[in-house]
């Protein structure tokens, strides 16, 4: 791939269709084959399942591995490896038998550990019945671990990927607890923080700590060695509220209907009517714009945006919503020709990857 940072939409797509999502079906296949010999029927069944309904979660993630350069096979690795211990927690914490914070403090413990090549791995299960894996979950962990030894500038952004990880843990502990407290969880978790970020309401910070955005980024310089201090605390600052808002916040714009029938919590539910909605998701698309500016590669950066509301909104899921099809209208042109772009290609993917395939 060399080290060059595609300047258009067709020239990103071609590199993500080529090389990036080959790589990615085959560290996915990889770690699906090891969920299948899971031996514990319920652990089993929920890594399995987060790899099959979230694959596109590392697909997107693998973008960042054009910043790494020449090692972006490394770079995929990680964020395939990291991604997937993320869904697989999610679906522990959201599908699973546990309603209990200390049990998913200590699963999430894994992430941490994960951006720790120094950390000793653990008993991530030690707080629930269900407990073999077969190191399933710690072999993720020493995947990233090791992926994140060999940087020498590592120690420069440590820092920073580990407060990204701290708010991005503390909101999947605080948003899977009972329903009865998830509310005043995440309200009094963000009073802590509201002066970080004070155009936020809470729901908007949540949905800005649950993206994992800004850690890819942050790893994939570093891996072609482009990492110092003043850089990673541009990308902090750049992803974390605005980019990863976006990014969650459209991801829950689409699963409306889906959390509703399920019963999950879904921030998207907290405005105060679909105006307030529209007016919160075109204010995140102009802070995001905003904010990347500050950026090397900051067209890159760029299209990242743009591409998460094409991508977002050419699930099938939006034709489900109430006025999905004037909503998306309204942030593509919001966004841009290029998240047109984004959404009418993936659209045209989505189509050719679920059509039939003659035999």
């Amino acid at each position: 791939m060399g080290y060059h940072i595609p300047r258009s939409a067709p020239f990103l797509m071609r590199s993500v269709f080529r090389k990036i999502f080959p790589k990615v079906n085959e560290e996915l296949t990889y770690w699906k084959e090891r969920a299948e010999r899971i031996p514990n029927a319920e652990l089993r069944e929920q890594a399995l399942a987060s790899i099959s309904a979230k694959k596109f979660h590392c697909q997107g993630g693998s973008v960042y591995s054009i910043l790494a350069g020449s090692n972006w096979n490394e770079s995929v690795r990680f964020i395939v490896a990291y991604q997937t211990i993320s869904d697989y927690l999610d679906n522990l914490c959201d599908r699973s038998t546990s309603l209990d914070p200390v049990d998913f403090r200590m699963l999430h413990q894994a992430m941490a550990d994960a951006l720790t090549p120094d950390s000793e791995v653990k008993n991530y299960y030690c707080h629930r019945e269900d407990q073999n894996d077969d190191d399933y979950l710690i072999d993720l962990v020493k995947t990233c671990q090791n992926s994140l030894r060999v940087l020498p500038q590592y120690p420069l952004m440590k820092d920073y990927l580990l407060q990204l990880e701290q708010l991005y843990s503390d909101l999947q502990v605080h948003k899977h607890v009972k329903k009865e407290e998830r509310i005043p969880r995440l309200e009094n978790w963000f009073k802590t923080f509201k002066e970080m970020s004070p155009s936020l309401s809470w729901y908007e910070f949540s949905a800005s700590s649950g993206s994992t955005l800004g850690i890819f980024c942050m790893v994939s310089y570093a891996m072609n060695e482009e990492m110092d201090e003043v850089l990673a605390k541009k990308i902090f600052d750049s992803y974390f509220p605005f980019m990863q808002g976006l990014h969650i916040l459209l991801d829950y714009y689409i699963d409306q209907q889906e959390d509703l029938e399920e019963g999950d919590l879904n921030f998207c539910n907290y405005y105060e009517d679909e105006s307030h909605l529209k007016d919160r998701l075109l204010y995140f698309i102009r802070q995001t714009n905003k904010s990347v500016q500050l950026l090397p590669h900051h067209h890159f950066h760029e299209m990242i945006h743009n591409g998460l509301v094409g991508l977002y909104l050419a699930d099938p899921k939006v034709k489900q919503l109430k006025n999905g099809k004037e909503i998306t209208k309204l942030l593509l042109q919001a966004s841009g020709m290029r998240s047109a772009f984004f959404h009418l290609n993936i659209k045209v993917y989505n189509r050719f990857k679920n059509k039939p395939q003659e035999v």
